[in-house]
């Protein structure tokens, strides 16, 4: 009787070791089984990412390319932009030379009218200096000059300033003790300026 109680607990203890196996199977299944699955999400992971980082590759290579082509446009606008305002700059320093080379070519056609108009007024007599017509002489004379003056025409200093052939024009050289060397002594030709530019140069005569 002992024997079959040992023989049926041994029985039992074999059942219980082969389902304690058993189970330890089944539990190593289920982690190699959730090991499997950790792998499998953990690549599903990696693959969405890569998908991910290629997706935001191409909309950054599509922004790039976008971004690319507003700048080029925006430079070429800044090019046309400065390349108008350059013609713009051009064309007003054209016309302001065109103004001045008319401008010049009328005052030089006026000044032998104010040559003769000086000569006419150095010529009237002392005894008639004072009549109505000389009076007149001199008021529309001064009215011309006046008019030339605000239009940025002026006069040439000349006697008693030292020669300078930017604006004189020395014709020939006389002696003179109360002047220096190479002073102006004496106004031949009135000379102008036309806005600091020389219309016309002095004949004058300088001191030996």
């Amino acid at each position: 009787m002992a024997e079959n109680k040992t023989e049926e607990e041994i029985l039992e203890t074999d059942t219980v070791n082969e389902e304690a196996s058993s189970a330890e199977e089944e539990t190593k299944e289920a982690g190699n089984e959730a090991s499997a699955g950790e792998t499998e999400a953990k690549e599903a992971e990696e693959k969405a990412d890569k998908k991910a980082e290629k997706k935001e590759k191409k909309a950054k290579k599509k922004k790039d390319k976008k971004d690319e082509q507003i700048e080029e446009l925006q430079d070429r606008v800044r090019r046309q932009m400065a390349e108008f305002d350059n013609f713009r700059k051009r064309t007003e320093k054209e016309k302001a030379q065109m103004f001045e080379v008319g401008a010049k070519s009328i005052i030089e056609k006026i000044l032998p009218v104010i040559d003769n108009f000086e000569r006419g007024l150095a010529s009237i007599p002392e005894e008639e200096a004072g009549s109505a017509f000389a009076d007149g002489m001199n008021m529309i004379y001064k009215q011309l000059m006046n008019e030339l003056e605000q239009a940025g025409v002026a006069p040439i200093e000349a006697v008693g300033e030292e020669f300078d052939p930017e604006y004189h024009n020395a014709v020939m050289q006389v002696e003179n003790d109360e002047l220096e060397s190479g002073t102006v002594a004496q106004e031949l030709q009135k000379g102008y300026t036309y806005r600091d530019s020389v219309v016309r140069h002095s004949m004058v005569a300088v001191v030996q």
